[in-house]
């Protein structure tokens, strides 16, 4: 298995808050084919119109974010006409009740789908809705690239989030050939079950499935010491000096984890480096 399409979305017209030099290295090094999606965004339109809209306005909103479109694309084509790696780029037009559908139908014909975060400053809910777009009806695995990242040192030193559920392991899959290139892969498990089917081993099985792969693996059994588990995980990855982060999605509803919290929201909004996530 290796990545052979790598897909990133751009919605920002001078390129600031995207991760495509990211994109580009990760594709260079892993000899992949880089689909870049020029998408405009009409914010102002939920998918429905109220009666009374006024019909001028609504031509104006659409007609700006297809203008966005062409100017994202046009930037795109500049940044990546010196580059050697393949690569093509789509310029389309969504409204953020149809983001999902879009984004969803370039990522389940991908291998691997890189976006920047979606928290934090400049931040719009069009990043957010990307995210899950791809891991929900894409069923991509999804790497999360926080600014500044340096692609070609990432994945040398691997966490892998382990708590032996069905999310956690599709991201250990989709995430095997970084984890067969790293030096060191670290099977983190926080607080495992005193009952479950590997207490007396908590992430052995797993080792073994990813030792017969030809991972690199050591495994380290951490308590809770802190109120949530993101951060005993990030506090263990600036400890051992990682420099990725293999973890499951959303174990539970997206509904739950935006009102309450979760692993996987705080991951997205605290990680100091890229987080590779599947559902």
């Amino acid at each position: 298995m290796a990545y052979k399409t790598i897909l990133t979305v751009v919605t920002d017209p001078k390129l600031e808050t995207a991760v495509l030099d990211q994109a580009i290295q990760l594709a260079t090094r892993e000899d992949a084919h880089l689909d870049i999606l020029c998408l405009g965004i009409d914010r102002t339109q939920t998918g429905y119109y109220y009666a009374g809209a006024n019909a001028m306005l609504l031509q104006e909103t659409l007609k700006k974010a297809q203008e966005d479109s062409a100017a994202i694309e046009k930037a795109v084509r500049a940044r990546m006409a010196p580059e050697t790696v393949r690569w093509s780029s789509e310029a389309a037009v969504a409204q953020i009740a149809g983001l999902s559908n879009l984004v969803a139908h370039r990522a389940r014909f991908s291998d691997l789908v890189v976006v920047p975060k979606p928290y934090g400053e400049g931040k719009g809910i069009e990043d957010e809705a990307t995210v899950e777009a791809a891991l929900f009806d894409g069923r991509a695995p999804v790497l999360i690239i926080p600014p500044k990242t340096d692609a070609d040192a990432m994945g040398q030193r691997v966490v892998v989030a382990w708590n032996e559920s069905t999310e956690a392991l599709a991201a250990v899959r989709a995430a095997l050939p970084m984890l067969q290139a790293a030096d060191v892969v670290n099977i983190t498990v926080i607080d495992p079950p005193q009952h479950g089917p590997d207490r007396s081993d908590p992430g052995g099985l797993l080792s073994q499935m990813l030792g017969r792969h030809g991972v690199r693996a050591e495994i380290a059994v951490l308590a809770k010491t802190m109120p949530r588990i993101s951060d005993v995980l990030n506090r263990h990855v600036q400890d051992i000096e990682a420099d990725m982060v293999v973890m499951g999605a959303y174990g539970h509803s997206r509904f739950r984890e935006a009102i309450l919290g979760g692993a996987t929201r705080s991951m997205l909004e605290n990680a100091e480096v890229p987080v590779l996530m599947a559902h």
